[in-house]
């Protein structure tokens, strides 16, 4: 947090709970069966993207901490 205040940027935290890995950063629709640790790549069941489950968190955290950003701006 020192080193964000130093360098002028902002840090916004995501819930923990945030299920990151089990939305499709495509379409937003959740499936469930991916809360089980050992599926590593899975298909979205509405729009048929396939996920790497880290690469797909990732990219729904960065939207969620935007989204969350956006808030406090208003």
């Amino acid at each position: 947090a020192y080193k964000a205040k130093w360098y002028g940027r902002t840090i916004i935290k995501v819930d923990p709970f945030f299920p990151s890995s089990q939305l499709c950063s495509g379409c937003g629709h959740q499936h469930k069966d991916v809360k089980n640790l050992s599926v590593r790549v899975w298909e979205c069941p509405s729009c048929g993207v396939r996920h790497d489950r880290n690469l797909n968190a990732s990219l729904n955290i960065k939207k969620e901490a935007l989204r969350l950003l956006s808030l406090q701006s208003i």
